[in-house]
């Protein structure tokens, strides 16, 4: 691209905007095949389609733009002729193909790479062609061979509309064009200048209104505040404008007046007049302060009313979403240092602690605002999983349906990250080793498709996502034999059927004798374990033989600030998550229990005998409570097993910020954090998971 216009922000701007469309048009194609209602969609995937070549070839990158031109021809055909022959299997497959083929060079732009390579170019000519094929056969003309070098041409059209459209207008009509652009979208003169760039081949623009874009940066104001104003003479016709220019991305208004149009277009407007009048009413109430002449004109003058494509959302980096969450941890932590001070102790201070509680009612609300911001929807994970589903069910034969339930369940940015791996290798094993093939199903009494369901709920403090399928189970005995061969279990070690189950998240764990593609090799459940860790997650597995599987996710919302217990064990202090603990108590003699086997103390409660951990003796602290009736029981819940703490008391409950560890003390047994105190102090975050592994 030419660098007078190349900068950061801009290609920031192309790689945000493209990867949503892309994602977009992955959704669509996904959804459409199955009831082959993509025609039913058709004005969006042109809309996506046409944004798509535009941007590209402002950025000049010129094999976007030609492979988006080739789609956008087929979909126009598509619309404008609804052909009956048309394969929306065969579609969606070279839909999928051209998306995957953006998606690697954008891959590429983000590493630093400005420019496709040899190899990439040569495919972008393949799928053109491919498409090219495609239209010919549903256009019903015998495929022509085509020169070699003519893929690799940038198409010259950014009208979105074929060339036999464009001969069959007639007459040169002159418009001029308003266009305000939605509050706080940014790099306005940016995006004028797309504007141009995609008119480029469909007017001739007489005048602009400010003169120059994107160099001068005075303009980015007065785009702002006036609106940018195109003047421009075009054969197409008064609608084909209007529809062009009501694509146009972060357009809030748009106000389009024939100047000297033919008869043709005075007619169309004068049937618009009286629903245009109406919309003026309802949508137009209030307009920009300050406008030119002829702004002003365009707005008491065109029949036209406004388009309404006010968009409420911004995209904002999320290193600065990063900084605020840290902040806000901050403010947490001075408040505590406020409110906690040790020289208020002892004070009659009623004003004071009115002012304090309405401090941290302030700062709470703070936070929920900032930690709702950085929660966004699973949906967009769980979407991706159609892609797997459907490009596996080809290739293993086997028929599979995806279902997916409460996609709007909202997890925090970080969190969200570390679960599109562990979701795709559970869906790949579900659909290599769970599901059968066709006419096993049939034997076995099933519909001969399989079903694979991908739920997620709110728990408590936690997302549970349940991966579920209907195929034929988990093989309790060959998992038990394959881990004794490996020599993972013992050969007299009793274990539950949890436990054994638990077992394919081994890493190098695999029942498959052979290594196919999808599976065999004994790490795709691993990444899935090493995921959970990382975020303080977990994974566990329930299966019934001939029924099906399923794999709950347990996560947390976030992992910035969390609830936690307080509890004193000799002079240190530790925080336990609220979210584990099932109740806390004084303990009475009469229900302990010495078991003699392995010499380990347990407490008998309503019934049940549960293991003891003394906390002191876990984190070698010296104490001075040691018998069990002069401390505190907190009973602890981790993957549905239960323990009771010993501690010497509980301090109270309180919102804790999460602090990583240092590098050089990293993976302390039973420790999973740490965080700053209202005094100043360091204490620890106690991990739940870990103690149970002692």
């Amino acid at each position: 691209m030419n660098g007078e216009y190349t900068n950061d922000s801009m290609l920031e701007m192309f790689i945000y905007e493209t990867t949503e469309l892309i994602s977009q048009l992955e959704n669509i194609a996904l959804d459409s095949e199955e009831s082959n209602a993509l025609e039913t969609q058709i004005n969006e995937v042109f809309r996506i389609v046409h944004t798509i070549k535009g941007s590209a070839a402002m950025m000049d990158y010129n094999n976007i733009s030609s492979l988006a031109h080739s789609l956008e021809d087929a979909f126009y055909y598509i619309r404008e002729n609804h052909p009956q022959n048309v394969d929306y299997s065969s579609l969606t497959d070279v839909v999928l193909r051209s998306i995957d083929y953006i998606k690697n060079v954008v891959a590429m732009i983000q590493s630093g790479t400005s420019q496709p390579d040899a190899q990439t170019d040569s495919e972008a000519k393949e799928i053109v062609k491919e498409i090219k094929d495609f239209l010919s056969l549903l256009k019903g003309v015998p495929v022509v061979e085509e020169p070699k070098n003519e893929a690799n041409n940038v198409e010259s059209t950014n009208s979105g509309i074929d060339e036999d459209a464009q001969k069959e207008a007639s007459g040169e009509n002159e418009f001029m064009a308003l266009l305000c652009f939605e509050d706080g979208c940014e790099m306005e003169n940016i995006r004028a200048f797309n504007v141009l760039n995609n008119l480029e081949n469909v007017v001739d623009v007489i005048s602009t209104s400010p003169p120059k874009v994107p160099g001068n940066e005075n303009t980015i104001s007065e785009i702002k505040q006036n609106g940018f104003e195109i003047r421009f003479k075009t054969d197409l016709s008064f609608e084909d404008m209007k529809n062009h220019l009501s694509s146009t991305l972060f357009l809030k208004e748009l106000y389009l007046e024939p100047v000297n149009a033919e008869n043709e277009i005075q007619q169309a407007n004068e049937n618009q007049e009286e629903k245009a009048k109406e919309n003026n009413s309802q949508t137009n109430t209030e307009k920009p302060e300050a406008r030119t002449d002829s702004v002003a004109k365009a707005q008491t003058a065109s029949p036209v009313a406004p388009v309404n494509v006010k968009q409420s959302m911004i995209s904002v980096n999320l290193e600065k979403l990063d900084k605020l969450m840290d902040l806000v941890g901050e403010l947490v932590i001075s408040q505590e240092m406020v409110v906690q001070n040790s020289e208020l102790e002892g004070l009659i201070l009623n004003d004071f602690n009115k002012a304090s509680r309405q401090l941290r009612k302030v700062t709470n609300e703070i936070q929920d605002a900032v930690m709702s911001i950085r929660m966004v929807p699973i949906s967009g994970t769980f979407n991706k999983m159609h892609r797997i589903v459907r490009d596996m069910s080809k290739k293993l034969e086997k028929e599979v349906k995806l279902e997916i339930i409460g996609e709007n369940t909202e997890v925090d940015k970080n969190v969200i990250e570390h679960l599109t791996d562990p979701l795709m290798h559970i869906i790949r094993n579900s659909m290599d080793h769970g599901i059968e093939n066709v006419d096993d199903r049939l034997k076995a009494g099933k519909p001969s498709f399989g079903n694979v369901t991908l739920e997620a709920k709110d728990e408590g403090g936690d997302v549970c996502i349940i991966i579920r399928d209907d195929g034929k189970g988990l093989d309790r005995d060959k998992i038990l034999n394959k881990a004794k061969e490996q020599g993972l279990v013992k050969e007299n070690e009793t274990l539950t059927d949890t436990d054994i189950y638990s077992l394919i998240f081994l890493p190098g764990f695999s029942t498959k004798k052979q290594v196919t593609e999808f599976s065999g090799r004994g790490v795709g459940m691993d990444v899935v374990n090493n995921n959970m860790e990382k975020i303080g997650g977990k994974a566990l597995v329930d299966s019934t033989p001939g029924v099906g599987t399923s794999i709950t996710l347990k996560i947390p919302l976030t992992l910035a600030i969390i609830e936690g217990m307080k509890v004193k064990v000799g002079k240190s202090i530790f925080v336990i998550p609220i979210t584990s603990i099932k109740e806390s108590f004084r303990v009475d003699e009469s229900s302990i229990v010495l078991d003699d086997c392995n010499n380990s103390e347990m407490i008998m409660l309503r019934g049940e005998c549960l293991p003891i951990l003394r906390l002191h003796e876990f984190y070698n602290v010296k104490s001075e409570t040691t018998k069990l009736k002069e401390g505190i029981i907190i009973v602890v819940e981790n993957e549905s097993k239960i323990k009771c703490l010993f501690a010497d008391k509980v301090i109270g409950e309180q919102q804790v910020v999460v602090k990583a560890l240092p590098k050089y003390i990293k993976n302390v047994k039973g420790i999973c954090g740490c965080t700053v105190m209202g005094d100043g102090s360091v204490c620890l975050i106690s991990d739940v998971s870990g103690l149970f592994k002692n």
